[in-house]
């Protein structure tokens, strides 16, 4: 077998040239597979029957000289809350019905077969793509190809690994919170999550309905743009979604001359993030200004303000899709995933109403900021793939050293492009954000850099090796008995059982969920904003609701 191509991109031109077939990769990315799956978690389910039919399907194809586009061949991971033909859809959980979906497949899997695209599994994702893993249930344990004692990140997991891994050329993920960027970083990766509404989402189990975002991961920003390309536009059945088809853009010179780029620094390197952040980061945007840009400071506007509308909106609207189940199967959810959700319950009607007034007001400033500038410039994360010994230790700490969320919550386009290593050998992430339905300039300039790097082309060492079992949680102190019988009211409303630790563990946290939340009611301006749009990424812009 030749030596294959190591992008998406140059897969596609291989194709065409005769160079290799779609079978030829396929049957590379099965054998990828078979050597490291296991010890990776990457499927939850692989087709590789159905995937080498594809595959020879899409060789005869080309051969009788029907190109579909250039995903046409390409093998793919799907993350496992899209429901495909194949299999059952999991969501990696208990308490999923496995008949959701019967059979159907959402627009976003239907455009990425009319493209030719080979399917080859379901990929791992955190529990309803939320919270930590759990190694106490029967699903494998995300890990990172380059240390396996880490985290692959989540949500979506398997598709940012298995990128990185060679098991296919590009994965299909969601971001609600940051699963496709963090999942991204921490692999070495480039991940892009598009405009909220450039991408259908019906057909995939939702999170958060006003955050969750369908989106792609490859190894370089030409790869995600080409997947962006085969699935963006409206869809009926997705009442937010936005007639703004993708094209990609043609490929230039590195020359970002005339780009203003504004860099954040602020809250974006905190003293326990990994100092090799903030090398890395000064180093990429030295790279930008060399390939012509204009660089300027800037803050996020309203940055710890949206953080916490964030959180009440993602915690009250998972909460109101999963509260039955959460009442009849407490025990059955992940651990951290029902801690995630239960959240919802600490925050009143009128608290989340008051977030989405703040969260007007913040996307009114960004999009004023996108008016001075044409990009935004920030670390993914401050460090590199957490250990799962971090994962059991202070998870609010680890929180804070990952900068995703924010952007979830504007709904503004984001790359994250790989800008080097850890000490360790750990790789870092850069995130390009740009103005509502701006993802060419976030891709061209994703391109310009990684023309002048080649972080994104480093391939980690693929030894299977031995994987660190988690650690068990250490003690916890005891909650205020006024703060836990506050907490034990708000959850018999929400008709939810948390054992008892748990409930200490919610009471320790609540005084600072109050404190957060009493902030926005703080913010002046947003008392009179209309909060009736549910989400307007640049309201100014587009009428999400027509």
């Amino acid at each position: 077998m030749p030596e294959l191509p190591l992008t998406l991109t140059d897969a596609a031109a291989a194709l065409r040239s005769g160079e290799v077939t779609s079978l030829e990769l396929t049957e590379a990315a099965i054998a990828a597979a078979e050597r490291a799956d296991g010890p990776l978690g990457v499927f939850l389910s692989r087709f590789d029957d159905e995937a080498r039919r594809a595959a020879q399907r899409a060789d005869d194809e080309l051969a009788a000289g029907t190109d579909r586009g250039p995903l046409h061949g390409i093998p793919m991971g799907i993350k496992d809350i899209m429901p495909t033909v194949e299999g059952p859809t999991t969501s990696q959980s208990l308490v999923f019905d496995r008949d959701w979906g019967d059979g159907h497949e959402g627009p976003v899997i239907a455009r990425l077969r009319e493209a030719g695209a080979v399917i080859t599994g379901k990929t791992t994702t955190m529990e309803f793509a939320l919270g930590l893993p759990d190694p106490d249930k029967p699903f494998p344990l995300p890990r990172n190809p380059w240390d396996l004692s880490t985290w692959a990140g989540g949500s979506s997991s398997g598709s940012a690994s298995g990128v990185a891994a060679g098991m296919f050329y590009a994965g299909m993920g969601t971001d609600t919170a940051g699963g496709i960027r963090m999942a991204a970083a921490f692999n070495g990766v480039s991940g892009l999550m598009p405009t909220f509404g450039r991408v259908p989402k019906s057909g995939c189990l939702p999170l958060g309905y006003s955050l969750d975002h369908i989106g792609m991961i490859g190894r370089s920003a030409r790869d995600c743009a080409v997947v962006l390309a085969a699935v963006a536009g409206r869809d009926e059945s997705d009442p937010d979604s936005v007639d703004a088809p993708f094209a990609v853009p043609e490929p230039q010179a590195p020359d970002l001359s005339g780009l203003r780029i504004g860099v954040v620094r602020d809250g974006h390197f905190p003293d326990h993030g990994d100092p090799a952040t903030a090398t890395a980061f000064e180093a990429a945007l030295a790279r930008f200004e060399a390939a012509g840009a204009e660089l300027v400071e800037v803050s996020l506007p309203y940055r710890a303000e949206v953080m916490t509308v964030h959180q009440i909106t993602m915690t009250s609207e998972g909460l109101a899709y999963h509260r039955p189940d959460l009442h009849k199967r407490w025990d059955d959810y992940f651990a951290a995933t029902r801690w995630m959700l239960a959240q919802g319950a600490l925050v009143s009607g009128a608290d989340y109403v008051q977030a989405q007034r703040v969260r007007r007001v913040a996307q009114h400033a960004v999009a004023e900021l996108f008016g001075t500038v044409d990009l935004v410039v920030c670390p993914t994360a401050s460090m590199g793939a957490p250990s799962y010994a971090d994962l059991s230790g202070d998870i609010t700490a680890l929180g804070a050293l990952i900068h995703t969320g924010y952007w979830d919550c504007i709904g503004n386009p984001v790359l994250a492009v790989p800008m080097g290593f850890t000490a360790s050998g750990l790789p870092l992430s850069l995130q390009i954000a740009a103005p509502a339905f701006g993802e060419a300039t976030a891709v061209r300039a994703g391109e310009a850099f990684q023309a002048a790097t080649d972080w994104h082309l480093r391939v980690p060492g693929l030894d299977p090796g031995t994987a660190v079992e988690p650690p068990a949680p250490g003690a916890m102190p005891a909650a205020d008995p006024a703060e836990l019988a506050a907490v034990r009211v708000l959850f018999s409303g929400a008709t939810l059982a948390p054992a008892e630790g748990e409930l200490q563990a919610f009471a320790l946290g609540y005084p600072d969920v109050r404190t957060a939340v009493a902030a926005l009611y703080a913010v002046p301006e947003a008392r009179y904003a209309d909060p009736a749009l549910r989400f307007v990424a640049g309201s100014r812009i587009v009428d999400w609701r027509r």
